[in-house]
Order: structure tokens, then C-alpha cells, then sequence
């Protein structure tokens, strides 16, 4: 289970090098690749290993495909989807269109998701933290709703 937030840099050719928690963590899946999509809804990067990810696309390929929202999905998240193998030094190339889609330059973000990461432009993964705690301050019974005690 992935968790927690980590900062890392990108290299000029477009990598990034996992930290080695994540790498140990990765191991657990017995397998050498992992998924690189875009998330739908936000500007950011989702990552899984191969074998989450097969999951997901299962279950995006028993969609109706005649159904708009069903193909926009299918579209974005299949279409998207790239196989990605961590070299010897734990380090991962990003497609360049999978970085410009997300805006990722220089340092990224990190974030564990349960059995998937998040890859965020490190700009902006901290706004969106912000708008999150804006919008939980303005909002904080809705915690309440969801039955989570902190």
C-alpha cells in the first residue's frame, strides 16, 4: 500500500527516481513494470503497478463504449496508459506527453494513494493542498458525513 508524500526531482531527460520505500513497495507486486495514465479529473499523473492496473482496465473494457461518459473514460484513462520500467537505479522515464499533461518539469510530488501514487507537478500539487484545506475549513462537517474521525 502506497502512502505518504515524498519530493523528487526530474532529471533532464525526463526521469524520476523513486524513493526506495516506494521501490520496496513496488517489490511486494513481484513485477518489473508499472502504468503511467493521466487522472480525469485532475492535473496529475496516476500511477499503479501492472497488476492494479490490469484490474482497472478490465473493468474500463466491460463498459459500454456506446455510452459518452463510459467513452470519455475509456478514451482518457486506456488511451493514456503507458507501460513503464524502473532501471537499475529505481528510476522511471515519464513520456513527455504524460509530463506536459500534468506540467511537470523539475520537482515533483509524490503522493500515496493506496494501491496507486499520484504524480504532481510539485506547483501544483501544493495549490491544490491549499484549495483543499481552504475548502475542508469552510466545510469541516462534512467529515462528519463521511463518518472519519481524525
Amino acid at each position: 500500500m502506497f502512502r505518504g508524500i515524498h519530493q523528487v526531482s526530474v532529471d533532464a531527460k525526463g526521469r524520476l527516481a523513486l524513493p526506495a520505500r516506494l521501490r520496496d513497495e513496488l517489490g511486494q507486486y513481484d513485477e518489473a513494470g508499472v502504468v503511467v495514465t493521466i487522472d480525469p479529473i485532475s492535473r496529475c499523473l496516476l500511477l499503479y503497478p501492472l497488476s492494479e492496473w490490469e484490474q482497472i482496465q478490465e473493468k474500463l473494457d466491460k463498459l459500454p463504449s456506446f455510452q459518452p461518459q463510459a467513452r470519455r473514460l475509456q478514451r482518457l484513462l486506456v488511451g493514456h496508459a503507458t507501460d513503464v520500467e524502473l532501471d537499475s537505479a529505481g528510476r522511471m522515464l515519464v513520456p513527455a506527453p504524460l509530463r506536459e499533461f500534468a506540467g511537470i518539469e523539475r520537482r515533483v510530488t509524490l503522493l500515496g494513494q493506496g494501491r496507486k501514487l499520484e504524480i504532481w507537478a510539485a506547483e501544483e500539487w501544493d495549490a491544490q493542498r491549499n484549495d483543499y484545506l481552504t475548502l475542508s475549513q469552510e466545510d469541516s462537517q462534512s467529515l462528519e458525513s463521511l463518518d472519519i474521525t481524525l
